[in-house]
């Protein structure tokens, strides 16, 4: 890459880091464009990008044997870290036959659990030694920045060994407590089956899954926490039940009853993040959780999925959080819009009668 495309990308990351940008995209034809509290905006006073600049912008973040496989594939993940300020997920790919960049922002600072305004329940979750653990809800909406402050928490709170497997490495954990390891798919293992085939040989006590992508990862992850692991991974679902639904899903009949009494006897609870407009600017968290308690694991069992939201419902003496409720404290102390309520929920006719109370 010549300096003046270095420059260039400089320009558009130092930019993206100062006004806190989330995700920056890169497309020919249009001038950089970056994501700001949830709002798309072009870089003011900015050419837009040529097929050139782009490909030469998303060439110069590849080594020769990524390059290969970019070429192949038409599309390729990786991670970056910039001036130890910052580090982006980076997603490059085709479309109209030129190459786009798509950039998310990942600060190197990770936050807490206070800090991220996750329910104090989630302490007791890293405490525990075995189980499953997941964090869903959809693409940008946070699941990454929990999971890590769970895996930080640990990290500062216990002596353990954690293994991570990402497709791309996002947060860099500095040891505290823990020997800490980070593998990155396509540079340090061939794909998540394989790295969790591997882990049992690598003596961890805490495993850490980017994402279950598929039914052999999902398989290997709930064998893990059935053999005295704590598992912690993320899905792209939107609630509890759809989480155990899908994960049920992906497997043939055959083996469902199997999966069923696997989830059933490790799954220790699921967090579904939105992150939502306030009124006064940035974002803010709101949450559903569900902690697996006798009645939970007993509708698994039984296959009776559909009913877990009443039991999330009528279960908050016990830690647990609906989406709906979530988001109806959000609305009652002025922090978010009823509009931005509704279109986060799953269910607004039972969130229009929760705020009517």
């Amino acid at each position: 890459m010549t300096n003046n495309y270095k420059k260039q990308l400089e320009e558009i990351l130092n930019i993206a880091v100062n006004k806190d940008a989330s995700d920056i995209h890169l497309t020919a034809g249009r001038p950089p464009i970056l994501r700001i509290s949830g709002h798309l905006t072009a870089l003011p006073e900015t050419p837009a990008l040529t097929a050139q600049d782009t490909e030469a912008i998303a060439f110069s973040l590849l080594s020769e044997e990524r390059k290969e496989q970019f070429i192949s594939q038409r599309d390729i993940d990786l991670s970056f870290g910039y001036k130890d300020e910052a580090r982006f997920r980076i997603n490059i790919y085709r479309q109209l036959g030129q190459v786009s960049v798509a950039l998310r922002h990942i600060p190197t600072k990770i936050r807490t659990i206070e800090e991220l305004n996750l329910p104090q329940i989630c302490h007791q979750f890293v405490k525990v030694s075995q189980g499953f653990f997941l964090v869903v809800g959809p693409s940008g909406q946070g699941k990454s920045t929990a999971l890590a402050a769970l895996i930080d928490e640990i990290n500062h709170t216990r002596s353990d060994h954690i293994i991570t497997i990402e497709d791309p490495i996002e947060y860099i954990f500095k040891e505290d407590k823990c020997v800490i390891d980070q593998r990155e798919v396509g540079e340090d293992v061939q794909n998540f089956h394989r790295g969790l085939r591997e882990v049992f040989r690598q003596d961890p006590d805490v495993i850490m899954i980017g994402e279950m992508r598929d039914p052999e990862t999902i398989s290997s992850a709930v064998t893990a926490a059935e053999t005295g692991h704590l598992v912690l991974t993320t899905l792209h679902t939107n609630t509890a039940a759809q989480t155990i639904d899908r994960i049920i899903d992906s497997f043939p009949p055959y083996q469902q009853n199997q999966i069923r009494m696997q989830l059933a006897a490790t799954l220790l609870g699921i967090l579904s993040r939105r992150l939502i407009p306030s009124v006064k600017g940035g974002v803010i968290n709101a949450v559903e959780l569900m902690i697996v308690n006798s009645a939970i694991r007993n509708l698994i069992r039984e296959g009776k999925v559909h009913q877990i939201d009443m039991v999330i419902e009528t279960s908050s003496e016990e830690g647990m959080i609906s989406l709906n409720r979530s988001l109806a404290d959000l609305v009652n102390r002025g922090i978010i819009s009823l509009e931005s309520a509704e279109v986060y929920s799953t269910n607004v006719s039972e969130l229009r009668m929760l705020l009517k109370k």
